[in-house]
């Protein structure tokens, strides 16, 4: 049987944005990162609504944005939908946000981060994308099993969410098994925005 060629080529070296432009099935690519692709539902440690005090306050402010800004670009969304929403959870979890985190693992894992959220139990990786949910999250995916090699933490789970900002879908990987889940739900904004931030200060809070 002939072996197919590669989809990554060795004398060639790729970027996380190079995962978003690839038009080969996800479950191909990852493969070729050590790596396997399953959709289901994610059990993810919830916040409970208690710790959301702010959270009327940010969905007006979300409102407000949505009907008096033109969304149609990715920095516009970044900056009236996004930013907000990893802002508070950083203020609720005291988890310190970097944005454009350069990471570089090897030739086929490096490039920036978008939002790289570090608190004292966990980390969360948040992927902005103007639109195209499913190559974004080919390149949550990468950016996940690059950042397994990254963190000097030892939780079992490292989770990641890809969003246009008002649409999100999580992702998992599971360290030892190297298996990326891709959560079935989207979560809407500001529909599930309760919801949403539940997941988002669950991962960054849970010991």
């Amino acid at each position: 049987m002939t072996q197919r060629p590669p989809i990554l080529k060795p004398n060639e070296s790729y970027t996380f944005g190079s995962y978003f432009l690839m038009k080969f099935a996800p479950g191909d690519i990852l493969r070729e990162l050590g790596a396997s692709l399953t959709k289901g539902t994610i059990n993810f440690p919830i916040a409970s609504s208690m710790e959301l005090t702010r959270l009327p306050d940010l969905k007006q402010r979300l409102e407000e944005g949505i009907t008096r800004v033109s969304l149609t670009s990715e920095a516009a969304r970044r900056e009236v939908l996004i930013a907000p929403i990893l802002l508070e959870v950083a203020h609720i979890t005291e988890a310190i946000v970097n944005i454009e985190y350069s990471i570089e693992i090897d030739q086929y894992l490096r490039g920036d981060l978008d939002y790289y959220l570090q608190s004292k139990h966990n980390v969360l990786l948040v992927e902005a994308k103007q639109a195209d949910l499913t190559r974004g999250f080919t390149q949550l995916a990468a950016e996940l099993i690059a950042l397994d090699s990254w963190v000097e933490l030892q939780d079992p789970i490292l989770y990641g969410a890809v969003t246009t900002g008002d649409i999100w879908q999580f992702g998992s990987f599971e360290r030892v098994s190297r298996v990326v889940t891709q959560h079935l739900m989207l979560y809407r904004v500001p529909t599930d925005l309760e919801m949403l931030m539940q997941i988002l200060v669950g991962i960054l809070s849970q010991g």
